[in-house]
């Protein structure tokens, strides 16, 4: 009997997992670097990892707003223009799409492999200590 609980977590752990895969999928729009060269100028830059990554390091004109600060800054972004997220690996902007998404933000960008794939412009900040 525990066996087939046991199978049956684990079978609907998996359902969830492909589920909330292919709803990342139809909600975020996963770009390579040039891909997302081409527009984030125009959109709302955003980079989700924590301020000391940041600091370490970011794309240039990228605002930080950590994943675990998302929904408490939501009114920081705007719905109407275009919002372009990357973390370091491509994981928590995508979480924070998925959080975004549920709030009515539309037009939902990452780039893949995040900031550690960017070959671009990069700026560190002064008081990063590293």
């Amino acid at each position: 009997m525990e066996l087939y609980i046991l199978i049956g977590i684990l079978v609907a752990f998996i359902l969830f997992s492909v589920y909330r895969y292919f709803k990342q999928r139809k909600i975020l729009n996963t770009l390579t670097e040039d891909q997302f060269r081409e527009g984030y100028r125009k959109a709302q830059l955003i980079d989700v990892r924590e301020p000391k990554e940041f600091e370490a390091g970011h794309i240039l004109g990228a605002r930080n707003i950590p994943l675990s600060q998302m929904r408490q800054r939501l009114i920081e972004l705007r719905k109407d223009q275009p919002v372009y997220l990357y973390c370091q690996s491509g994981t928590r902007s995508m979480r924070a799409a998925l959080l975004l998404n549920k709030k009515g933000y539309q037009d939902l960008n990452h780039l893949k492999g995040g900031f550690k794939q960017w070959n671009g412009k990069i700026k560190k900040s002064k008081k990063a200590s590293f």
